[in-house]
């Protein structure tokens, strides 16, 4: 039997390894959109979700496959719940840049809560879609502390826990995720749905 494929819709190897190890017994052959060297289409969304669907649905027409992308990234209550939808730009081209700003517009603020939100969209090439979301309350550290995880993992301490992302086994992380949680939703849909 031949394994379906499925497009994510990433440029990102730190995603896309987390995505892989995510949605590894789904039953699909998962092919990145750099993988196949396509372009990144540009994200005008104004929401996680309105750039996720733009994503997976450039995706899914290049390659006439169900394409999956991933929008995600880090709200700061204190900063307005900046970076939010503008992370990936604060993080470009230094993750560490973007960490440094956060932690210096943080400085004199008593508020170091933060929440970080995933929305997965699942997209056919005929463009009709499902969307899955997850989110992850939590703190901002004083400083990074961590090898593990990828762009703002390592000053995000997830609630309940006093290790921050980048601290944890790639299985702990998912366990907590914003992403691990969608990625759940998503897998849940594909086991009694999925086209």
């Amino acid at each position: 039997m031949t394994q379906k494929r499925l497009i994510l819709a990433t440029h990102n190897a730190g995603k896309k390894r987390e995505c892989v190890e995510l949605l590894e017994s789904c039953g699909y052959e998962i092919v990145s959109a750099g993988d196949l060297n396509l372009p990144a289409p540009e994200e005008t969304g104004t929401t996680f979700l309105e750039n996720a669907r733009l994503k997976a649905e450039a995706a899914a027409k290049a390659t006439d496959c169900l394409s999956l992308a991933d929008d995600s990234g880090l709200c700061v209550t204190a900063l307005d719940n900046a970076p939010g939808v503008s992370t990936a730009d604060w993080m470009k081209p230094d993750p560490q840049a973007g960490m440094a700003r956060i932690l210096k517009e943080l400085e004199t603020q008593t508020d170091r809560s933060a929440f970080f939100v995933c929305v997965l969209v699942l997209c056919r090439p005929d463009g009709s879609f499902e969307a899955f979301e997850g989110r992850v309350d939590g703190t901002i550290a004083p400083a990074p502390r961590g090898r593990g995880g990828h762009g703002c993992d390592p000053i995000f301490i997830p609630a309940g826990e006093t290790r921050t992302f980048a601290e944890m086994s790639a299985a702990e992380k998912n366990a907590y995720s914003h992403r691990g949680q969608a990625s759940r939703k998503m897998k849940e849909w594909i086991r009694y749905t999925a086209p």
